[in-house]
């Protein structure tokens, strides 16, 4: 005769007790060191999307993979950036933006700076006006819809100049809009650093 033992039975927890479980554990995902891909860095896929949708979608899609992927950071001076080379020849208020950059550089003119950067959409944030050494200047380039740069790239064919430009920034600023305050984004270069 052959005799089987039944294994015990679970206790089963009072009623107002709890049970020491222990969930198991989450694995952590590392932040990538590889940033995010912005779409719109292509010209055709722009110039095609652009086609069939309306430009605020397009600005919006576009700004929402800019602030994803973050500022490049491969050219932080203006007089270097590629994504910039088709403004630098323009002409505005009698001088291209390469010569004024080189005033600023130069430290002549002043009182004109910040009308002649106006102009293409930049804007000075910071510069030492002292009349010898570095200039030191931040200057900002307005990546908003109604900027004045998309006119001037929109002119040079380069219709995916944000992308470009975000590219070569030293830092990208974004500030969303609320009730109170509009959005605001703008691309940092640094010159004569």
């Amino acid at each position: 005769m052959t005799t089987t033992t039944k294994p015990p039975a679970k206790k089963r927890a009072e009623p107002g007790t709890a049970t020491a479980t222990t969930p198991p554990a989450k694995k952590r995902t590392e932040p990538s060191a590889e940033r995010a891909a912005n779409p719109f860095l292509d010209a055709e896929l722009y110039t095609r999307t652009r086609e069939y949708s309306p430009r605020e979608a397009i600005f919006s899609k576009e700004m929402k993979a800019i602030n994803e992927r973050g500022a490049g950071k491969r050219n932080r001076d203006p007089l270097q950036a590629p994504s910039l080379q088709p403004l630098l020849g323009m002409v505005k208020k009698g001088l291209s933006l390469k010569d004024m950059f080189g005033k600023i550089i130069a430290g002549t003119e002043k009182g004109l700076w910040e009308g002649w950067m106006e102009t293409f959409g930049f804007e000075i944030r910071s510069v030492n006006y002292a009349p010898t050494g570095k200039r030191n200047a931040v200057i900002a380039l307005d990546l908003g819809i109604s900027s004045k740069a998309n006119a001037l790239f929109a002119k040079e064919g380069v219709p995916n100049w944000r992308s470009l430009v975000v590219e070569d920034c030293a830092e990208l600023k974004i500030r969303h809009a609320t009730e109170k305050t509009p959005f605001d984004a703008c691309a940092v270069f640094y010159l004569d650093k």
